[in-house]
């Protein structure tokens, strides 16, 4: 082969590698480039996000004092609220419970065979928490706010006056002066709350929680009179104890009554034992709901007039219609530029 036709062939061999070559620095400019070209976009587009806010100062400055003036009449056009807090609890259970766990144990397959269940004897924890649950029903909440009178003062009040300590009534919605309600609502309603309306109401400003590890219940009542919150929740307590009492009060009658019936026909001395027993227990447990003030709840600190609010929070309420305003009157004068500009 001819030295002509060698050169030919390195140099047809070279060409290609020359070529990808060329290739790859071209992309390599071309992806310095685009990459220099969205720099650059990003710092032009921050620098006009700043020129659009820095020429829309005024109308932000404005929209913010604007929100921050409402929010400062808002705030003090919402009423304070105030929180009378109490820590309960659950009393001990003494005699009956036990003995009856006791008589389960020792005379259950006995008594089973008279028809009596014994059963395990409920402990205080169990009675805490369906005193609780009770204390929050719609029966229960209902038949309080009937017994104390609460509808007017829980349906109609809107604020306290706090140098003569009295409820502001909403006139719109109570007359004093004729003791009637006046309220325009549309049906079913009507212009006296009903009974469901109220155990909502109540329900709103009550909060009952119980501690899992120490067994302790708080019971807080939030409302514009501080004197009227401590005296329900003390009413509450009180009420609660009362129920729970009357009611245990009621079934130890009724056992012993059942008890007393049921031994005349008693024939085994054994059996004659476990009622006497039985009997004896209940006649415990009737003995405990007429002395026992604090049947269920046992108050450890009782609830008092708080002296200062619980809320509103003023302050943050200003801040935050403040930032509000702030964050809204920047979108507007970016909005307002972007779409100027596209036009």
């Amino acid at each position: 082969m001819s030295k002509s036709a060698e050169s030919s062939v390195e140099n047809s061999q070279a060409m290609p590698n020359n070529v990808n070559t060329q290739l790859l620095q071209q992309q390599l400019l071309q992806q310095q480039l685009l990459q220099n070209t969205q720099n650059q976009d990003d710092e032009i587009d921050l620098a006009e996000l700043w020129r659009a806010i820095w020429a829309g100062k005024f109308t932000i400055i404005i929209i913010s004092m604007i929100f921050a003036v409402a929010s400062v009449f808002f705030a003090l056009s919402k009423p304070d609220i105030y929180k009378a807090s109490a820590i309960l609890a659950p009393a001990s259970s003494e005699g009956g419970a036990a003995g009856l766990g006791a008589l389960a144990g020792q005379f259950g397959g006995l008594a089973s065979m008279a028809g009596i269940n014994l059963g395990g004897g409920g402990g205080g924890g169990d009675k805490t928490a369906l005193a609780l649950e009770i204390l929050k029903s719609r029966s229960f909440i209902e038949a309080f706010i009937t017994k104390h009178d609460l509808l007017v003062p829980l349906m109609a009040s809107k604020n306290w006056d706090m140098t003569s300590d009295t409820l502001i009534v909403n006139e719109e919605l109570y007359d004093q002066a004729n003791k009637k309600w006046i309220r325009e609502v549309k049906a079913p309603k009507k212009p006296e709350p009903s009974s469901w309306e109220a155990y909502k109401e109540l329900s709103e400003l009550l909060t009952v929680s119980q501690d899992k590890t120490t067994s302790m219940v708080n019971i807080d009542i939030e409302f514009f009179s501080p004197a009227i919150a401590q005296q329900w929740l003390t009413w509450l307590i009180q009420d609660i104890n009362e129920f729970m009492r009357e009611q245990d009060q009621i079934e130890a009658k009724a056992s012993i009554d059942y008890l007393t019936e049921q031994l005349i026909n008693i024939k085994v001395a054994t059996m004659e034992t476990v009622f006497y027993q039985l009997i004896e227990e209940q006649t415990k447990n009737m003995m405990l709901t007429m002395v026992k003030k604090e049947y269920v709840l046992k108050t450890i600190d009782p609830a008092q007039v708080p002296d200062t609010k619980d809320k509103p929070k003023r302050a943050l309420i200003v801040v935050l219609g403040t930032m509000l305003g702030g964050i809204l009157s920047v979108l507007i004068v970016l909005i307002r530029y972007f779409s100027s500009r596209s036009k």
